[in-house]
């Protein structure tokens, strides 16, 4: 699923392409693309229809849209569930319909695109919601900032991290923790702090938590300065290209290739029906308890 850096590439394209413009006619072309709006697909289009995209925001893994419908103030707006394969996509309106094009939206102007939202595996969609007074969909309220975002406190985190009877990268998951991590980076900023994904959070001292945050910050604006990660044609940009940080992995799918640091070969595990790939010499795995 696409993370932090995936999403801010779209969200970079939607601010271009999209924002300030006003949408004149909305196609719901497959159910499934907006069963989170419990309204319906009738009741998402007339509500979006007519209304002003006013920007493009993101927190961690998440893409809304605030929209103006006729006050200074959003108070509602689109959120887009990206999923396995959903891309938002901006087209010219005369070119052919993708095979797996879910929802058409056209625009009040003379530019001659629209965005289109194309999902082929149907586990993504779009929704209409209020927003809270922070200018946050309703239904994301609880996801904390991400570690890109200014406002985000390293000391905070780092006192939650420690505090948290759990293993650092379950905790680099917890999107209620810190937003935008996913199993990619999470495995990239634990090899490059020569952390195991195992080891206990309480463990973690300040100025290693301090190491792992900038790591974490460091991998995701190294893949945002490359596109972002594909391992196949469902990522891409608003553009329908895709990202090449995959080319610039040290850990994540290198299974049996030599690590970059000491050549000892990259070791893959099964961890909550994900992978986590680390370096067995590197990333030492954590002592059982009470061993002495």
């Amino acid at each position: 699923m696409p993370e932090l850096p995936e999403v801010e590439v779209v969200r970079r394209g939607l601010e271009r392409w999209v924002a300030g413009r006003t949408v004149r006619e909305v196609a719901v072309l497959h159910p499934r693309a907006v069963r989170r709006h419990a309204a319906g697909g009738a009741d998402f289009a007339a509500r979006l229809s007519g209304s002003r995209v006013a920007d493009v925001r993101r927190r961690g893994k998440y893409l809304w849209l605030p929209l103006d419908g006729g006050t200074d103030v959003p108070d509602f707006a689109v959120l887009a569930h990206l999923g396995m394969s959903g891309q938002l996509l901006v087209q010219p309106s005369a070119a052919d319909d993708e095979r797996h094009l879910r929802i058409r939206v056209g625009f009040a102007d003379e530019l001659g695109n629209e965005l289109r939202f194309v999902d082929q595996r149907t586990f993504g969609g779009l929704s209409l919601h209020p927003l809270t007074a922070d200018g946050l969909p309703d239904v994301i309220a609880h996801i904390a900032r991400d570690p890109l975002d200014p406002l985000f406190d390293e000391a905070a985190f780092g006192a939650a991290l420690r505090a948290k009877r759990t293993t650092v990268k379950r905790a680099l998951l917890d999107q209620s923790l810190i937003s935008g991590v996913g199993n990619i980076y999470a495995d990239e900023a634990l090899w490059r702090s020569r952390l195991h994904y195992d080891r206990p959070t309480a463990t973690l001292t300040r100025p290693k938590t301090a190491e792992l945050l900038g790591h974490v910050r460091e991998v995701m604006l190294a893949a945002l300065a490359e596109g972002g990660t594909s391992f196949d044609s469902l990522y891409v940009n608003v553009n329908g290209e895709s990202g090449y940080f995959d080319r610039a992995l040290d850990a994540y799918g290198r299974e049996d290739e030599p690590c970059r640091r000491c050549g000892t070969p990259v070791r893959r595990r099964a961890w909550m029906n994900r992978s986590s790939y680390f370096c067995p010499r590197c990333q030492r795995p954590p002592r059982p308890a009470g061993a002495a």
